[in-house]
């Protein structure tokens, strides 16, 4: 497929048979939210084997791989879920896994990408850094690169999310979904709009990793540095800049995006935890957080459906959001 081409429907299907008894149909999460204009539902994607929705993309790139591919290994770089979703995907096809991670990933996710039997690489904390690292790898070890978010395989993988949306609400009229390099927000907007153009698909992002929605609203991709993205709580959410292929799905098929503050990401953490018993990590609480706090951009809809895109929450952090609610 070539590099500026959008995706079909048929590409989203495929991938779902592809993962279906690998990554798990996750459930819609009624989430009572006092004021709302409408029904509120969680996609609790934190039920996954690996705690996020990084899984059906890296086993729908994965599990396409030849046999001679496979011998060779695969590489990715990645803060911490994506990192285990190769890492799982390379032990259920029997293919080693090198994972480049930056020094501030959560140990939470580095022993579990640890686990699950892949070789981690450590370095600086830009996006920029374990990119290069990886290719670099890749060059001299001949690994296949498993991107993170830039690439077909991926976006329909994180696309079937969209799709089991659709079959369990079908008459949703609202999508959130976070965003940081874009494999999500790209793939359900494209899986959703395909079927139904009238659904309003939103991406949530920190304010202060907010460089998805300069690109959108200014229509150019813009990177910010690490030094500005790293500042968010919401690990997985600090990505330097949307992939390229993501960017063009973006344009062609979501609608806005919007960014919350930390505190509310915070406060969105603690509701989640108390009312609906999920258990978020601060990068699958920004939908919740634009939906608690930013009521008025979301008007008009009925059933909303807000992704939480990820469960993997360091302990400690856990235990003050618990304590702050």
């Amino acid at each position: 497929m070539a590099s500026t081409e959008l995706l079909t429907l048929d590409a989203f299907h495929d991938a779902q048979s592809r993962i279906r008894g690998v990554a798990v149909h996750t459930p819609l999460v009624r989430l009572p939210i006092p004021g709302a204009a409408g029904e509120v539902y969680v996609k609790a994607e934190g039920l996954q084997p690996i705690g996020s929705f990084k899984l059906r993309g890296a086993y729908n790139k994965i599990a396409q791989l030849t046999d001679a591919e496979r011998g060779r290994g695969v590489i990715t770089y990645s803060s911490g879920n994506h990192a285990q979703g190769v890492a799982y995907a390379a032990r259920a096809v029997g293919a080693k896994a090198v994972i480049v991670m930056p020094s501030n990933a959560p140990e939470v996710k580095r022993q579990a990408t640890a686990a699950l039997g892949a070789e981690i690489v450590t370095v600086g904390p830009a996006s920029s850094d374990r990119k290069q690292k990886a290719e670099e790898l890749q060059a001299r070890f001949g690994y296949v690169m498993i991107p993170p978010y830039d690439d077909p395989a991926i976006i329909a993988g994180q696309g079937t999310c969209g799709l089991e949306i659709l079959e369990d609400l079908p008459d949703v009229d609202l999508v959130l979904s976070p965003v940081s390099g874009g494999g999500l927000l790209s793939g359900v907007a494209t899986a959703i709009k395909h079927q139904r153009p009238e659904v309003r698909v939103i991406g949530i992002e920190p304010e202060l990793a907010a460089d998805a929605q300069e690109s959108f609203r200014g229509g150019k991709l813009v990177s910010w540095p690490a030094e500005m993205t790293t500042r968010t709580i919401a690990d997985g959410l600090r990505t330097q800049s949307l992939g390229e292929l993501n960017f063009l799905h973006v344009r062609a098929f979501v609608d806005d995006i919007l960014t919350v503050s930390e505190d509310e990401i915070r406060r969105a953490m603690g509701i989640l935890l108390h009312t609906a018993r999920l258990t978020p990590e601060p990068s699958g609480a920004v939908t919740t957080a634009a939906m608690l706090f930013h009521q008025a951009d979301l008007l008009p809809y009925r059933k909303a459906v807000v992704i939480m895109s990820g469960g993997n929450v360091e302990p400690e952090m856990l235990r003050t959001i618990l304590a702050e609610s």
